[in-house]
């Protein structure tokens, strides 16, 4: 520590700290830690108001910044159609373990005003359709209407992708400062996720007992058994299928995924991680593509986490959700997760409006928060490697890989 300076402690800290302190208040003084609620609202509420314009601004960037697909021609639809394979494998693997463990079941989260009527409405797919497509988009945000506000954007980036040069940079200049806001918005929240942390797990341990804190060990547990599968049952034989020099592979990784695993972002290992591909063999031209496209579209970790943790909050709160809903969640978070950027927290902002959208109750975002830190180092760190073999994958497909082989 530099002389004279005042010590800072990390928000991590801080959050463990905040935990620490909600639990025991709601241990011991279940009445005060039932008065503190209101701050845990206030969080969630603060968290909210991130979703549109963040979704909004990095799907817009991520199309039309990429709408050159054609002139990378094959590879880029080879990249878009391997990103969409494996995300979707994760959210399936993640759905599998979250209904076979069932680490939700017993915690008895309030639901949401309208959670009961998930269980009871069924909609006609007709229905459906309609209402993935958004009357205003204001309105769908001001709704928590996440996936029509997905729709609105993906039409909105094709169509800013058509326009002349200028109009499109200067559109898409605004988009990269918005999201750019949107991330420090969320840095400036976060300051406040101790208090709202401890707000709320003194309230849920204040009027649920300590045994929700089992099921939160439980949910550590199974996002850890799941990630490990997705490893064996996916990963592994994809790169024994494309011929990937393991050995030299795992050497190559190491050092980027540490880092995404000791800072939790997963952007941070970025640079790293592209140097280290492009030592293994995949050439330059390969490695700037796959890896900052696949940085929005191919977030496996963070994939594998939305299914599993919107699933617990719906178990949590005692609403059943079908085979069919269970689909369509898959479906709009297969939409939502490519708005992700590889920054610490970001998917709790994704996954809060997958849960609006649902009618679950948001609450049980705070109450995820207060272990993301010990799931966020293996999520991050699962993104880089999957990023990392995409680019290998590609490079052997296009026939470009082997300097080293």
């Amino acid at each position: 520590m530099i002389p004279g300076r005042k010590r800072e402690f990390s928000p991590t800290i801080l959050i463990f700290v905040g935990m620490a302190l909600g639990v025991l208040i709601g241990w011991l003084f279940p009445d005060f830690g039932s008065q503190l609620r209101p701050f845990g609202v206030i969080f969630i509420r603060l968290i909210k108001c991130i979703i549109a314009p963040l979704i909004f601004a990095t799907l817009v960037v991520g199309i039309a910044g990429h709408s050159d697909l054609r002139a990378v021609g094959r590879m880029g639809l080879k990249a878009l159609i391997y990103f969409e394979v494996v995300t979707t494998l994760a959210l399936l693997i993640g759905l599998g373990f979250v209904n076979v463990v069932r680490p939700g079941a017993g915690v008895a989260l309030a639901p949401g005003a309208e959670a009961g009527e998930i269980a009871a409405r069924r909609q006609t797919f007709s229905e459906v359709l309609i209402h993935l497509v958004p009357q205003s988009f204001f309105e769908a945000a001001a709704q928590g209407e996440i996936l029509q506000v997905v729709i609105f954007s993906v039409l909105f980036g094709l169509a800013l992708g058509r326009l002349g040069e200028k109009p499109k940079q200067t559109m898409l200049s605004f988009c990269e400062a918005l999201a750019a806001t949107m991330f420090k918005f969320t840095a400036l929240v976060m300051y406040f996720a101790p208090l709202g942390v401890g707000a709320a797990l003194a309230f849920t341990v204040a009027s649920k007992g300590l045994t929700v804190l089992a099921n939160l060990g439980l949910l550590i547990l199974t996002f850890y058994l799941a990630t490990g599968f997705f490893f064996l049952a996916v990963l592994l034989p994809i790169a024994l299928a494309f011929r990937v020099p393991l050995r030299r592979f795992l050497a190559a990784i190491s050092e980027p995924a540490l880092i995404a695993f000791s800072t939790t972002s997963s952007e941070a290992a970025l640079p790293k991680a592209m140097l280290a591909m492009e030592s293994l063999g995949v050439p330059h031209s390969v490695v700037a593509f796959v890896m900052p496209t696949g940085y929005s579209f191919n977030l496996d970790g963070t994939s594998l986490y939305l299914s599993l943790a919107a699933v617990f909050v719906a178990q949590a709160a005692g609403v059943s959700l079908s085979f069919g809903q269970q689909a369509f969640m898959v479906f709009t978070l297969m939409l939502t997760s490519k708005g992700v950027a590889g920054v610490p927290r970001s998917s709790l902002v994704i996954l809060a409006g997958t849960l609006a959208s649902f009618r679950l109750p948001v609450e049980g975002v705070a109450v995820l928060l207060a272990v993301d830190e010990l799931m966020d180092m293996v999520r991050s760190a699962t993104n880089v490697i999957g990023n990392c073999l995409a680019s290998v994958v590609i490079a052997r497909l296009e026939g470009q890989f082997g300097r080293l082989d």
